[in-house]
């Protein structure tokens, strides 16, 4: 069993132990993985695959795909390394990798009429009650809900920078958009959600 092979079926075993290292980690232990320190894959597997998946999950609502997306993502980076550039930031690469995966298989399921159904654990959500509003899961299931009704552009910016936590410079390479193009996007979602939350959504926001 080679390098990659052994770190991508390690990954359950890994998220049971230490919490995913920092973004600081994960950009230098790329560095060195990509002029031949094969060690370090594992440093950034951890810092990066929960992330996509996650992602990846919410647009895809099956978990059996967003984990497939997720390994060939890793499995592109893994050819690509010798070209990733010192200094760089791995994740908005990742996500934008991980991106074109996810449209590439939307494109494919369109041509071929099919889609599979989504996993039930995934789209299982509990009613809302009066006495649940106040929930903080409450809350986060309504958001989604609202998120889930926004043109795509300006979800997936929203995503990006507020649930992702990337810069809008990095959202931007990801989107392959301007900087000011992603500022409009995230603040016209962020009045929306306003105008469906109200003051619910307030708590959420950062500046």
């Amino acid at each position: 069993m080679d390098m990659l092979t052994r770190a991508l079926v390690g990954t359950e075993s890994r998220a049971a132990g230490a919490g995913a290292p920092a973004r600081a980690e994960v950009d230098s232990a790329m560095e060195r993985y990509a002029v031949g320190d094969d060690a370090s894959f594992a440093v950034v597997y951890d810092g990066i695959a929960p992330r996509l998946y996650g992602y990846l999950l919410r647009h895809t609502r099956n978990r059996a795909l967003a984990e497939d997306l997720v390994q060939q993502t890793m499995l592109h980076i893994h050819r690509a390394r010798g070209r990733f550039i010192v200094g760089a930031a791995v994740t908005p690469w990742s996500f934008a990798i991980a991106r074109r995966l996810l449209l590439d298989d939307v494109r494919h399921a369109k041509r071929e009429g099919t889609r599979a159904e989504g996993d039930p654990d995934a789209l299982r959500a509990p009613l809302p009650s009066a006495d649940e509003l106040v929930d903080a899961g409450e809350l986060a299931a309504r958001i989604r809900g609202a998120l889930d009704k926004l043109p795509e552009s300006q979800r997936v910016a929203f995503e990006l920078v507020k649930e992702e936590g990337l810069s809008v410079v990095e959202a931007a390479g990801v989107l392959g958009t301007t900087v000011a193009g992603v500022k409009l996007r995230v603040h016209r979602a962020k009045v929306a959600l306003r105008l469906a939350l109200g003051d619910a959504i307030a708590s959420t926001e950062g500046p």
